[in-house]
C-alpha cells in the first residue's frame, strides 16, 4: 500500500521558518522523482520544488528560490521542505508527490499559515 505522510506544517509569523517532512511507502523511493506542490485557497496546485533520483535536477519555483530547500534521505525514506523567511502569500496546503513514468502518487497535504 502506497502512502505518503506529511507533518510539519502549522502557523508560523512572516519572516519565520518551518520544516516539513514526507514519509513514503509502499513504492521504491530511490526510484521516484519527489516533488512539493502547494494550493491557496481559489488558486490552483502549484509545484513548490522538485528533486531527481539521482540529485542531478534539483528545481524551484521562482516564487521560492532562495528561501526553500528540498532535500531527501532514500534511507528514510523521507523528502524534506526546509522554508525560510516565509511570507503570508506561502499560506497554501502542501503536498507531497511521488512521480515516475510508471506511477503518480499523491500525500493528503499540511496545512502551512503564515500570519502575524
Amino acid at each position: 500500500q502506497v502512502q505518503l505522510v506529511e507533518s510539519g506544517g502549522g502557523l508560523v509569523q512572516p519572516g519565520g521558518s518551518l520544516r516539513l517532512s514526507c514519509a513514503a511507502s509502499g513504492f521504491t523511493f530511490n526510484t521516484a522523482v519527489m516533488r512539493w506542490y502547494r494550493q491557496a485557497p481559489g488558486k490552483e496546485r502549484e509545484l513548490v520544488a522538485a528533486m531527481s533520483n539521482s540529485y542531478g535536477f534539483i528545481n524551484y519555483a521562482d516564487s521560492v528560490k532562495g528561501r526553500f530547500t528540498i532535500s531527501r534521505d532514500n534511507a528514510k525514506p523521507t523528502v524534506y521542505l526546509q522554508m525560510d523567511s516565509l511570507k503570508p502569500e506561502d499560506t497554501a496546503v502542501y503536498y507531497c508527490n511521488a512521480y515516475s513514468s510508471r506511477y503518480n502518487y499523491w500525500g493528503q497535504g499540511t496545512q502551512v499559515t503564515v500570519s502575524s
